[in-house]
């Protein structure tokens, strides 16, 4: 089997909730762009992904992955894998980038077998529970009406995207945990709004509020901030999400006790291959690797792997639209068909 021809296409749509993040961060905007990428082979085989960009993954597969891609064999993974991770060498790829080919080729591999992707991958559940993760909203009093509505469809966990203000964040975490009692599970995640000193305060405020985790507060390329945050801090870190580098980067976070649990993914950590790596890395320490960002990838991704936790469910609007597939349980299931299954309804 060869690989023939590697076709992207624009997808363009309106945003139906349009949506903000904490200050600083740009919200959805009124539309949503995207690439699809098709991997054809001669033998009528074709693997897709998905890019959240539109004319930067155009302009890498015309340049510079195509031409490393054309009649190569889709199922040497390790391989393509490699020689994409080469092309990052001059090319900076962005974190999305470097992963889109790999999820194309797995989602090949696993039509190809006539397994849903998860089961090829490691299949370690078919169904796994989600977290309500929010986007930013307007005051406390919406973000506590919003976890009302999550409680009462059915999920136990929640995390906040918040508005980056440390005093304000922590007076949130606080009184979300004061409103939904002892029992629900709740996460932070700063989207690397703060500075060391701002971060302790948080997670300080978040440790005494019983959070099951602190995620990306600071920016991570500064590992030996991580580690001091985690020495002055009573609360798991959740580390090494948008750090560049793949399963490399993700060790040197582990290496200097910088985390006490790790980021994974199949769009941020170089593919399902990178995913992974990252998985695999952390359970030899013992720890988790929790699986950022949803869609039918990460969801096959957090139903291979033993050490993840939870499904992240984003939640753009109030009232609140739950993602098709999530049950009053508060859980999901990948789609029980071959591959990734982007087109199956949930």
């Amino acid at each position: 089997m060869k690989i023939t021809a590697v076709e992207t296409e624009i997808l363009e749509e309106p945003v139906k909730h349009q949506y903000v993040w904490r200050k600083g961060l740009p919200g959805s905007g009124t539309h949503s762009i995207s690439t699809k990428v098709m991997i054809r082979t001669d033998e009528g085989v074709t693997g897709e992904a998905y890019a959240p960009r539109g004319a930067i993954m155009v302009d890498l597969i015309d340049r510079r992955l195509r031409g490393i891609l054309i009649g190569q064999d889709p199922l040497l993974k390790e391989h393509l894998w490699r020689e994409v991770w080469e092309i990052d060498r001059i090319e900076e790829l962005p974190l999305y980038a470097l992963g889109t080919v790999d999820i194309a080729l797995w989602d090949l591999t696993a039509k190809l077998a006539g397994l849903p992707l998860y089961k090829v991958i490691g299949g370690a559940r078919n169904r796994i529970p989600a977290y309500a993760s929010t986007v930013t909203f307007r005051d406390t009093a919406e973000f506590l009406d919003v976890a009302d509505q999550c409680l009462d469809y059915g999920f136990r966990a929640i995390k906040l995207h918040a508005w980056g203000d440390p005093r304000k964040d922590a007076q949130l975490g606080q009184d979300l945990r004061a409103h939904v009692g002892p029992d629900v599970a709740l996460m932070y995640d700063g989207s690397a709004g703060f500075d060391l000193i701002d971060a302790i305060y948080v997670g300080r405020a978040l440790a005494e509020a019983g959070f099951f985790w602190y995620e990306e507060p600071m920016r991570e390329f500064n590992i030996d901030a991580y580690r001091r945050l985690a020495k002055a801090v009573d609360i798991p870190l959740l580390s090494a999400e948008t750090s560049d580098g793949a399963h490399y980067n993700v060790a040197d976070f582990i290496a200097f006790d910088a985390a006490h649990m790790v980021r994974t993914s199949t769009h941020y950590k170089g593919g399902i291959t990178g995913g992974l790596r990252v998985a695999h890395l952390a359970e030899s320490f013992n720890m988790r690797a929790e699986v950022h960002g949803g869609g039918p990838a990460n969801l096959a991704l957090a139903c291979a792997i033993p050490n993840t936790t939870w499904y992240e469910s984003l939640i753009y609007s109030n009232p609140i639209e739950v993602e098709a597939g999530i049950g009053r349980d508060g859980a999901i299931s990948p789609p029980n068909v071959p591959g990734i299954g982007w087109d199956v309804p949930q």
